[in-house]
């Protein structure tokens, strides 16, 4: 088999401060969705409300989410502009999200902060070697080979690392997981939290 027709597996492995400013947004506004995935740690979370306007907001975070995750995925119909305060690491359509852009504006100092520290703390975890991203999902899909007696096919994931109150894995986008960072460090832990994502795409 040549190298071109040899399946490849590409993984992705980041802590976005993008997608950390979206679940700052969602916690403190009190946004439920996704009801499964965990609250970030140490940030400010308010209270679910039920009433039309948090039904709205909602609605609206949910597409701003989309396309902070998978931006490639969720493309904007219309034209996409900065959100004030919050630098570069959130963007909504000029049109259609005036309710969560004006809900979101008093929080842009805190969740910019937050989002820094989170992914810079990440970054020194990476270079000080705690998490080898190429050794983890290679030995992942090395067991997965094992275990069904063929090459694994081709795919891609990503995987956010991030601050969440509890342990775990969960899918945020059609190929991209959260995975916890203490779980992420948890090198006997990781391996088989990782083996369902890894049988499921190869």
């Amino acid at each position: 088999m040549s190298g071109a027709e040899r399946p490849e597996w590409v993984v992705r492995e980041d802590a976005s401060a993008t997608v950390i400013v979206a679940l700052f947004v969602r916690q403190a506004l009190g946004i439920r969705a996704p009801e499964e995935l965990p609250h970030l740690r140490g940030a400010p979370a308010a209270q679910p409300v039920d009433d039309d306007d948090a039904a709205v907001l909602q609605r609206q975070w949910l597409a701003y989410w989309a396309m902070s995750v998978e931006p490639q995925a969720h493309p904007s119909p219309v034209p996409l502009d900065l959100v004030d305060g919050f630098e570069t690491l959130a963007v909504l359509p000029v049109e259609g999200f005036d309710e969560l852009r004006a809900a979101m504006a008093p929080l842009a100092g805190d969740a910019v902060a937050y989002a820094n520290w989170a992914s810079e703390r990440y970054a020194a975890q990476a270079r000080s070697g705690s998490a080898s991203s190429y050794r983890a999902y290679a030995s992942a899909i090395a067991e997965h080979e094992r275990r069904v007696g063929r090459r694994a096919h081709s795919f891609e994931l990503n995987v956010q690392v991030l601050p969440l109150t509890q342990r775990g894995v969960w899918w945020i986008g059609s190929l991209t997981i959260a995975v916890t960072d203490g779980l992420r460090g948890d090198v006997a832990a990781f391996d088989p939290a990782i083996q369902p994502i890894i049988a499921e795409l190869a």
